[in-house]
């Protein structure tokens, strides 16, 4: 794994975790130590030997050209390249990295309790390769293979931005529980558990989350009177489509600038 932040290290917890890897598997080149699985070793550098199986890039996006220009010629026998890296396809990959098979993925960070989602993009992957990324990704959580670039974009800035969005939601329902009179550790707890038990329901699937919200919602009760302002002119919902919209453009920005 070449870098190794907030998500490289997420990622890396989950496959010790979960067996799919041993510490001792691992390499990370990181420029500073991080805390990490037992085993995993750490280095400023790639080892001379053996070529990995797999190389990871953990990099920030703007750090590609750097991180090619020192290590292309190493990775050129790697078999396979898995790259976390916004704004970079997998062609962007190749040209940087030519030899191995390049895959681009956008995970987001509930991958380190195995309940995250994965979207991958490589349309020209081989099946062994597909099969490999596939083992390396499912003990993560959800994982959506698209060969469309557009449509992965659009499931990039779904998930890896979504958790964000949803931390800020809790937060504002926290708040305005303290408006009407908790203290604010007694709204954070129940604004936490409140979500993550309709999230479970969600997740069950024996109804869709609008019906879900009628269900609760009785006519002329509290949660309809709350639901009012949430659908007055589509307000929720105008606001995440901005919102998906800003990081949509973001994201063509970055990829523009590759």
């Amino acid at each position: 794994m070449i870098g190794c932040g907030n998500m490289g290290s997420a990622m890396l917890r989950r496959w010790v975790d979960s067996g799919v890897l041993r510490g001792g598997d691992v390499d990370v080149v990181n420029r500073r130590d991080r805390a990490l699985p037992h085993g995993v070793r750490q280095a400023r550098d790639l080892p001379p030997t053996p070529v990995p199986d797999v190389v990871v890039l953990g990099i920030k996006p703007q750090q590609l050209g750097e991180v090619a220009e020192r290590y292309a010629g190493r990775v050129a026998e790697v078999p396979l390249l898995v790259s976390m890296l916004a704004g970079a396809d997998p062609a962007a990959l190749s040209a940087a990295f030519p030899g191995p098979v390049a895959v681009q993925t956008m995970p987001n960070l509930p991958v380190e309790l195995g309940r995250g989602v994965v979207a991958i993009h490589a349309p020209d992957a081989p099946a062994d390769a597909r099969a490999t990324v596939d083992r390396l990704m499912v003990p993560l959580g959800l994982v959506e293979w698209f060969d469309d670039a557009a449509r992965f974009a659009a499931a990039g800035a779904l998930s890896g931005t979504g958790p964000a969005f949803l931390f800020r939601m809790i937060d504002a329902l926290a708040a305005g529980g303290v408006a009407l009179g908790l203290s604010r550790e007694e709204a954070d707890a129940i604004a936490l558990a409140t979500v993550e038990g309709a999230a479970a329901m969600a997740a069950a699937g024996e109804h869709s989350p609008a019906a879900l919200a009628d269900a609760v919602a009785s006519p002329g009760g509290m949660t309809r009177a709350g639901l009012n302002v949430l659908d007055e002119d589509r307000a929720l919902a105008a606001l995440f489509e901005r919102t998906l919209q800003a990081v949509a453009r973001r994201g063509a920005e970055m990829a523009a600038t590759r």
